[in-house]
């Protein structure tokens, strides 16, 4: 299975080209948001998953025909569960001077090791959703042996060393932490991390489980203005567009469905292919039964098989 996946849209990012470091689904967490769907190897104990000099030599195979915005270490689990991150990053580096970014749940990063192994990288995007541990524990369905203090002790070391733009990511789900007194909590913690910036979302992709239920736009706009400063909503935020490499636009928009959830418009946005067009692609792919649908909210999400 190839390591590297898309460019894919990313509402916070720009056009992402992804590398995935883990094997699916392999993590410390078992969110019931997760758009990947549920963890079947649930762990704290790094290992090397995937052959450091396979992932760099495909990237710049992909490099040649494509100019993304940024690189992402994310994908099918929790990227600082590969044991070889550290040299994945600086080899990378050494290959491009496209900002890397990693989107991690942050549960690890209480481990001295570990944050030193990820410190190389531009954008560092760490999870945080309750400061509460019975909602902690709800949402994230973590390993049995994390603990919630720790994790949050994690967040702020982490901070305090890292030289990149440092974007806490809180998820924010209806009924479960989005009470005052959750967002109140979660304040205090935010102080004390210090991120550069927080950024508010909610359930837009289907969920790994049913019980996860986004917010509205009012409500996220209301815990913005409590938080303050520099919190900013990623939630249904536009997707920018790019022009589109020489590729199969079949080919594109499959591997777009193996790694998420996309809608037509996420399709359309970026690969810069016109919405009518997708939308008889999309069409086609259906009926051959290459690609399953799935409503979500007012949405059509599209999968492949």
């Amino acid at each position: 299975m190839p390591h590297i996946f898309g460019p894919v849209p990313s509402r916070r990012l720009g056009l992402s080209l992804g590398i995935d470091l883990i094997p699916p689904k392999t993590c410390s967490f078992n969110c019931i948001y997760c758009q990947v769907g549920n963890t079947t190897d649930n762990i704290l104990e790094p290992s090397s998953f995937v052959p450091v000099n396979e992932v760099i030599e495909e990237l710049k195979s992909v490099l040649v025909n494509t100019s993304p915005d940024v690189i992402t270490l994310a994908g099918s689990g929790e990227p600082t569960l590969n044991s070889d991150i550290g040299k994945v990053i600086s080899e990378i580096k050494k290959v491009t001077s496209i900002p890397l970014t990693l989107l991690t749940n942050g549960s690890l990063l209480w481990q001295n090791e570990i944050r030193k192994k990820v410190s190389g990288v531009d954008i560092l995007i760490p999870t945080l959703s309750s400061v509460k541990e019975a909602t902690y524990k709800k949402i994230h369905r973590p390993h049995p042996d994390l603990k919630l203090d720790k994790i949050i002790s994690g967040l702020a070391e982490m901070k305090k060393d890292y030289k990149g733009d440092y974007f806490l990511e809180v998820v924010i789900i209806s009924g479960l932490n989005d009470t005052d007194e959750e967002i109140s909590g979660l304040s205090k913690a935010i102080e004390r991390i210090c991120p550069d910036r927080v950024q508010l979302n909610t359930v837009v992709r289907p969920p790994a489980d049913s019980s996860a239920v986004s917010v509205s736009r009012e409500k996220l706009e209301e815990i913005k203005n409590y938080l303050g400063g520099n919190t900013e909503i990623i939630a249904s935020a536009p997707l920018k567009s790019r022009e589109n490499n020489n590729d199969s636009k079949v080919d594109r928009i499959i591997e777009m469905m193996k790694r998420r959830p996309v809608t037509v418009d996420d399709i359309s946005s970026s690969l810069s292919y016109k919405k009518d067009e997708v939308e008889r692609l999309v069409k086609e792919l259906k009926i051959k039964g290459h690609i399953t649908e799935q409503k979500h909210g007012n949405d059509l999400f599209y999968t492949s098989k």
